[in-house]
This record gives structure tokens, C-alpha cells and sequence, in this order.
């Protein structure tokens, strides 16, 4: 059983088109994610008329307000119970972030099986509070954040009666630099606050989500598009379907060679260990009954005679036999 689960973050990479979310459905299931998350919101709810655009979005989609862009990228109930179904019939976990309390009504008659919430609303303790008593797992994105503000976040949570929480580390830029993604603050989250980690990754390619799981995160959400080229503001830092599915086997595999932190002789390694390690061996001829002297051995391959750590066990003893040069001395072959 795999450890890390992996959320293919579709978030508004429809366009508001439901055959181009079914399709990033499509695209999901066959990169192997474990889930496929949306972002659920009513614009009137979650932004003003004047809101200014973040400056990647402005980058992506030109000027104009959030509102007028965010309005035409909203999804409808009946979008979200057939996209929900669909994943169903595909053998995904259907997931939405809400953004606002009628989005976690909406939510919640499709009934999700755990919370997402965004960076943006670490703060937006109502919301919360309101997420939490409906006692589903919550996973929370930190991006933008201090420490206080997290442990802000969680104390409402956990005043709400909800223990089960998972933490992402996050950068809120898009894409985000590799020397802004301070990946070492996944884990100064999981040593402060003792709960399980992740990571949101916004960088371009792979490579930060791959390195998180070996550091040990537990969730991976990542953006991923059908075309990198569609005019939308999240498309430009998003992975390509094949790019998805790369990153995607390349943490199954990290996992695989992560192990379970034995350190012993594997079963396939016997071989080579027979083959590379060094036996006791005669380096002249060494008479019956003559007292064997370190003059008289030397160390060679293969290794499945006495091993060169037990040599205090060979010199001084008798040998029983003549041992020929290049040999390898046995216990049978020396006295006591």
C-alpha cells in the first residue's frame, strides 16, 4: 500500500467547461492520483466587484477584476454531482475546496470525504469552525503564513471538537521559485504542531514534490492541466497529463526505495555478498601441523569461507591438512 496521497489539484483548470473537468478527470485517473480536487465557490461570496487581480493572475489573464474573471470559471451544483459521480464510476476520490460556507453546503450533500482548505483562508477562522464540527479530516494549506497564524487555525479547529488534521506546507506564488519553496518548513510544521505534513507544490516540474515525499510528507497536491496553453490563471504552473503521470511514479518509486529502514543484508543482495566480500586464504603453502602465522594468509574473494574479522581465530592454531596457496582456510582444515 502506497503512504503518500496524492491529490491532482484540477482546482479552475476547466475553464468552467464540464467536459474539460471530465477530461482532467480522465487525466487523473490515468497518472494514478488518488484523488482529483476541484475548488467550489459562488464569486458573490467569495470576492468583491472591485477585488484587484494577484499579480500572476493579471500575468495570466490581463487586467480586469477577480470578480468578472472568477465568475466565469464557477461550477454548478449539478456540474459538481455529475462530476462527482463520474469519479465515482472511475475509481477516484471526487474533492473540492469550498470558499465559502454555501460552498460547504454544497459540499457536504455530495458527501466528501474530507476538507481541503485553501492558503487564503488559514485566518478565516468562521469558516473554520464551520468546516470542523462536521467532524471530516481536514487538511490545510499554510502558504502566506507565520507559525502563529497556524496555530491560530488550529486551536479553532480543534476548539470545534476536530483532532484530524493534516498540515501542507505551501509557497502562494505561481509558479513559485526553488529559493522561495524552503522545503525545511514542512518539517518545522510537523515538529511544532505533531501532525502529520504534506506539500502544495506551485513549482514548475517535479522535482519538489518528489523530494518532499522523501523527506517524509504524506499528502502531495499538485496542479496539473490539460494544456498549458488555455487561457485560465492557473494553466501556466500546472504539470501536462504526461508530466502528471511522471511525477506520480516517481514517488511510488521513492516510496519503494524508502523501505522500511532495516538495515540488514537483503535477500537479493546474498549473492553479491558471497561474490565481493573477502574470504581467509592461504598465501603459501601451509604444512599438516605447522602453527599458522599472518605471514601465511592473506584476504580474497569469493566471500563464503571464514571472514577476515574472525582472523584472531586462525593464526596460532594447527593446521590439520595441507593448505595450498590460494585456498580457502576452513575450521576444518585447522586444528584446536
Amino acid at each position: 500500500m502506497y503512504k503518500t496521497y496524492i491529490i491532482a489539484e484540477a482546482g479552475v483548470n476547466h475553464n468552467g467547461n464540464l467536459d474539460i473537468a471530465k477530461k482532467l478527470v480522465d487525466v487523473a485517473v490515468e497518472a494514478g492520483a488518488n484523488a482529483v480536487k476541484f475548488q467550489t465557490f459562488k464569486t458573490e461570496n467569495m470576492v468583491t466587484g472591485y477585488a484587484e487581480k494577484a499579480k500572476y493572475q493579471e500575468d495570466t489573464t490581463g487586467t480586469g477584476s477577480q470578480f468578472q474573471m472568477l465568475k466565469k470559471l464557477e461550477l454548478s451544483f449539478d456540474d459538481h454531482n455529475i462530476l462527482n459521480e463520474y469519479c465515482k464510476e472511475h475509481g477516484i476520490t471526487f474533492l473540492s475546496t469550498p470558499f465559502d460556507i454555501e460552498s460547504v453546503n454544497l459540499l457536504e450533500k455530495l458527501d466528501i470525504p474530507l476538507y481541503k482548505i485553501s492558503s487564503g483562508d488559514l485566518t478565516n477562522l468562521p469558516l473554520l469552525d464551520y468546516i470542523a464540527r462536521l467532524k471530516k479530516p481536514m487538511i490545510i494549506s499554510t502558504g502566506m503564513s507565520t507559525l502563529g497564524e497556524v496555530e491560530k487555525a488550529i486551536n479553532a479547529i480543534y476548539d470545534a471538537g476536530n483532532l484530524d488534521i493534516t498540515l501542507l506546507h505551501c509557497t502562494s506564488n505561481y509558479p513559485t521559485m526553488y529559493k522561495d519553496v524552503n522545503l525545511n518548513a514542512m518539517n518545522t510544521l510537523k515538529s511544532a504542531f505533531k501532525l502529520p505534513v504534506g506539500y502544495s507544490d506551485h513549482t514548475l516540474g517535479i522535482e519538489v514534490s518528489i523530494a518532499a515525499v522523501a523527506m517524509g510528507a504524506e499528502i502531495i497536491e499538485k496542479h496539473f492541466t490539460i494544456d498549458n496553453n488555455f487561457d485560465g490563471p492557473d494553466h501556466k504552473a500546472s504539470l501536462g497529463p504526461r508530466e502528471l503521470k511522471q511525477m506520480i511514479q516517481s514517488i511510488r518509486n521513492i516510496e519503494c526505495a524508502l523501505g522500511d529502514g532495516v538495515k540488514k543484508c537483503r535477500e537479493n543482495e546474498k549473492n553479491t555478498r558471497e561474490v565481493a566480500r573477502k574470504s581467509i586464504v592461504a598465501s603459501a603453502i601451509i604444512k599438516k601441523g605447522q602453527v599458522i602465522t599472518i605471514d601465511q594468509v592473506t584476504f580474497k574473494r569469493p566471500g563464503y569461507g571464514i571472514s577476515p574479522e574472525f582472523l584472531n581465530m586462525i593464526v596460532g592454531r594447527t593446521a590439520s591438512y595441507d593448505i595450498n596457496p590460494d585456498e580457502i582456510i576452513t575450521f576444518e582444515k585447522i586444528g584446536r
